[in-house]
């Protein structure tokens, strides 16, 4: 938080951890409270029982994030290499979106005749897009040429990246039943595939970008969520 990472990853640990310690100070009282009454008790035990289901749910999900993905030695030849957008600051890439992009940057050596499509609008606060960000990194740090780049510089979401991209694509040839590779956190191809699925791009294949240690559960915390309101908005 102290960085400026205000997401439902990192907001909800603060929020149990908070939990957490009003329970240990207050648990005296809490076991009076409990002890008063059969319904008290009967809600206690429910209260725990739901913390219990919702932690082995999101056990289950995070199990199932485990090895998604591509390295991008195994990718076949593909036409572009679209690389999904995420949060930038004054300029530069956050670190999920570094990884992101040294990984579409090691794929585009072993493919050198791959268009790189890099996506996202404009993060709040920032006066650049996050696709121009991502040009002028992949550029200076990995001198991509410039003409290998299409800038998709106005979505605001995973789907709009896959969504807006594709008309830009289309342009310089790519259509959407070509072969290309997606780009993104590892964490995040789940959700990604999904919509790809849904957009009807035929030959994606999916591409794994590791996620820094220090905040790799709260990225993943955050998909379970990001994952819940996709489905619920008929995205996934």
């Amino acid at each position: 938080m102290a960085k400026g990472h205000f997401n439902l990853g990192v907001i909800v640990p603060a929020m149990l951890g908070t939990a957490g310690l009003l329970i240990a100070c207050k648990w005296a009282a809490l076991q009076r409270w409990r002890h008063a009454s059969p319904g008290h008790a009967r809600l206690w035990t429910a209260g725990w029982a739901l913390f219990a289901l919702w932690l082995a749910s999101l056990l289950f999900f995070w199990s199932r994030l485990l090895g998604m993905g591509l390295a991008p030695a195994q990718v076949p030849p593909v036409q572009a290499i679209v690389v999904l957008g995420s949060a930038t600051l004054d300029g530069e890439p956050r670190p999920p979106l570094a990884a992101r992009l040294d990984t579409a940057a090691a794929l585009a050596r072993l493919q050198p005749q791959a268009l790189i499509a890099v996506c996202g609008g404009v993060d709040w606060g920032e006066k650049e897009s996050e696709a121009e960000i991502m040009a002028r990194y992949l550029q200076q740090r990995h001198g991509i040429e410039p003409g290998r780049l299409v800038l998709e510089k106005h979505s605001t979401s995973t789907e709009l990246n896959l969504r807006l991209s594709r008309p830009l694509l289309a342009e310089r040839g790519v259509g959407a039943d070509a072969p290309m590779a997606i780009v993104s956190s590892d964490f995040h191809l789940m959700r990604v595939m999904a919509m790809v699925r849904r957009q009807g791009l035929g030959d994606a294949h999916p591409v794994a970008a590791p996620t820094p240690p220090t905040m790799r559960f709260n990225a993943w915390l955050r998909e379970y969520f990001a994952m819940a309101s996709g489905w619920a908005l008929g995205e996934v």
